[in-house]
């Protein structure tokens, strides 16, 4: 006899067959499976590569680069926390990272609160130049983009850097903003203005709070995007003169693999030192990233 589950849907129950096991085996998933593991393999050996490479000595690695540690040392790694610049680099990535952070976070959810709850004209013609924003890449804007700071005695700063990774992130965090937005319903805006609330108030107590998983998701992506950049910190940042102190970390590494060409375990641990704390951020806010990406797709 085939063995059934019973499912209980709003109290009426419904019985469906159970597959046994080998009954009618999908073939396809063992592929999934397979290309799936492939995927992840490519992308995460680079970085095992990187962060285990870093417990080796020179000599061992260049004896044999493709093996493990032999023996296993923290030297690499000791050296390079122990070195002040290194701080002094992450100090400005977190400040630059948070502060690109936090204002994709307000222009992104005040912008996008307009489009998406105002009917007025031309909103679908502003729409769409966010919209055309992705479309617009970093490279080719770098030299209008440098003289401008210049002009706004912004360039070798860190608003020199903060203020054009703001600008270059919120058409991503409108396309994802304002369908959530819509997906929340008006009668909840005319059950406040009922109440007494202004449109402010309803934005800031209501729309705020309800918004807050696709917040979340644009300021995970705003985070890591700032941690990560090399392009424009190199045109801000070391073309403008500040000091190796004030760089962010993917331009400090760049600097330290220079100053330190022979030494390239050392500059492997410096790189995988770099790259720890974004992993870990990304990591811990995947969930609330997919989260905020369902609710829009929905939306």
């Amino acid at each position: 006899m085939t063995a059934t589950t019973a499912i209980t849907t709003r109290g009426a129950k419904t019985a469906v067959p159970r597959r046994r096991a080998g009954e009618g085996f999908d073939w396809g998933q063992p592929i999934v499976y397979v290309v799936a593991l492939a995927v992840a393999a490519i992308a995460v050996g680079p970085v095992l590569y990187v962060f285990i490479s870093g417990f080796r000595t020179n000599p061992d690695f260049f004896t044999n680069p493709a093996g493990m540690p032999d023996p296993w040392t923290a030297d690499n790694y000791l050296r390079v926390l122990s070195n002040p610049t290194f701080w002094n680099q992450v100090f400005a990535s977190t400040v630059t990272a948070l502060g690109t952070t936090l204002g994709v976070m307000l222009f992104g959810v005040m912008a996008a609160f307009v489009i998406a709850r105002y009917d007025f004209k031309g909103r679908q013609l502003l729409y769409a130049m966010f919209t055309t924003g992705l479309l617009f890449p970093l490279t080719i804007s770098i030299l209008p983009l440098t003289v401008l700071l210049r002009q706004l005695n912004l360039f070798g700063s860190w608003w020199g850097l903060i203020i054009p990774q703001v600008a270059f992130a919120l058409p991503t965090t409108i396309i994802i903003l304002v369908p959530f937005l819509r997906a929340i319903p008006g009668e909840l805006e005319d059950a406040a203005m009922v109440d007494g609330t202004s449109r402010i108030g309803f934005f800031w107590r209501i729309m705020v709070p309800l918004s807050m998983p696709a917040l979340m998701t644009v300021g995970v992506l705003a985070f890591v995007g700032s941690w990560n950049a090399y392009l424009l910190p190199l045109f801000v940042l070391q073309a403008g003169g500040a000091g190796s102190d004030s760089y962010t970390l993917p331009l400090g590494v760049q600097f330290f693999s220079t100053a330190n060409g022979q030494d390239t375990t050392g500059v492997l641990s410096y790189t995988a030192l770099a790259m720890l704390p974004a992993i870990l951020f990304f990591t811990l806010a995947e969930k609330r990233i997919v989260g905020g990406l369902q609710g829009a797709v929905k939306g």
